[in-house]
């Protein structure tokens, strides 16, 4: 039988004091100021030595049990991007926390959602809710039941809620500085016609970080409908602002799934990508470093992210989905310079 992991030994490898771990693991932290992040430390490491393993010698009895030791987590759509990228990560932080991991998809016209929502409980210690799945409705059901569960790519209002996001504000800064070195001027920024909304404050601060550290010219805003096939996007919208006056210089998208309309629409109309117009994307796609012309674009920190997920959620489970402070990490980006801005 395995030696009983005692709080010397955390504290030791963590270099913290014996109380400050007794005072996390018997729930008593928020109660001492300890912070979050400093929690959530204490109790991973806790996990992955196997002090909550079950029975010892004396069958004592640790705080808190996380049966049944599965996560789940509730996407929009497998197809998305960022769910192929980060659930690697996440597979990997949960399997060092001794802890299984599941994905389900969220139709959001799938009325039985909501009830089956009540059921989560019997298949899953706690939940993390991925962009749009985490609607007010799926958000206020799990508070009430006082569900253990995180919100990941999801930007709140209030703080009242614990989320690990990317910093778009350090992502657009980096791309305003990026376009700064390289001497533009005249900016097309794409969006999503139907995610408009959503992005109105990316949009308003990649526009004031263009403005202000590149010295830019006002930046023209096009919609696109990303839904509709590559035939029958509407080229007319670009055309007026490909010659003069304006004479676009490089073409900014805010999702990765525009690169490829944008990039056959260009290819159609014989413009070259970076030769006659630059391109980088806001966010990272598949296949970005395989096009003819690889992308520049942000690259969400997916490793971190999964990180201060498990840790968070985990947390969340030993307070029983009842701790009063909630935490908001925000990870900044990784600029990846490619061939489509110029730079290479």
């Amino acid at each position: 039988m395995s030696k009983k992991v005692k709080n010397k030994d955390l504290a030791a490898k963590l270099g913290v004091s014996g109380t400050l771990v007794s005072l996390v693991l018997n729930n008593k932290a928020d109660l001492h100021g300890i912070r979050k992040d400093t929690q959530e430390k204490v109790l991973a490491l806790a996990k992955q030595m196997g002090y909550f393993n079950p029975a010892d010698e004396k069958r004592e009895i640790h705080p808190i049990e996380e049966t049944p030791g599965i996560i789940g987590m509730i996407v929009p759509s497998l197809s998305d991007p960022f769910v192929a990228g980060i659930t690697p990560y996440l597979q990997k932080a949960f399997s060092s926390l001794g802890m299984g991991f599941s994905i389900l998809t969220r139709d959001a016209d799938d009325q039985r959602f909501d009830r089956l929502t009540g059921a989560f409980r019997k298949f899953f210690s706690g939940l993390i809710l991925v962009g749009d799945a985490a609607d007010d409705s799926t958000v206020r059901i799990l508070r009430t039941a006082d569900y253990p569960f995180i919100l990941l790519e999801k930007e709140i209002r209030g703080g009242r809620l614990n989320t690990v996001n990317t910093d778009s504000s350090a992502g657009s800064k980096l791309v305003a500085e990026h376009i700064k070195k390289l001497g533009y001027k005249n900016i097309i920024i794409v969006a999503d016609k139907y995610a408009i909304s959503e992005d109105t404050g990316l949009i308003d601060k990649l526009y004031d970080d263009l403005k202000s550290v590149s010295d830019a010219n006002d930046p023209v805003i096009i919609e696109l409908n990303s839904t509709v096939s590559e035939s029958d996007l509407d080229f007319s919208k670009f055309e007026i602002f490909l010659r003069p006056p304006f004479r676009a210089e490089i073409v900014i998208t805010l999702h990765s799934l525009l690169v490829y309309p944008v990039m056959s629409l260009l290819q159609k109309r014989k413009l070259r990508v970076p030769q006659d117009i630059a391109l980088i994307s806001m966010e990272e796609g598949t296949g970005f470093n395989l096009l003819y012309s690889p992308v520049t674009c942000l690259r969400k920190p997916l490793a971190g992210m999964a990180i201060k997920s498990a840790n968070m959620i985990w947390t969340e489970i030993k307070n029983s989905g009842k701790g009063k402070y909630k935490r908001q990490v925000n990870l900044p980006p990784e600029l990846v310079v490619r061939n489509s801005c110029g730079t290479i």
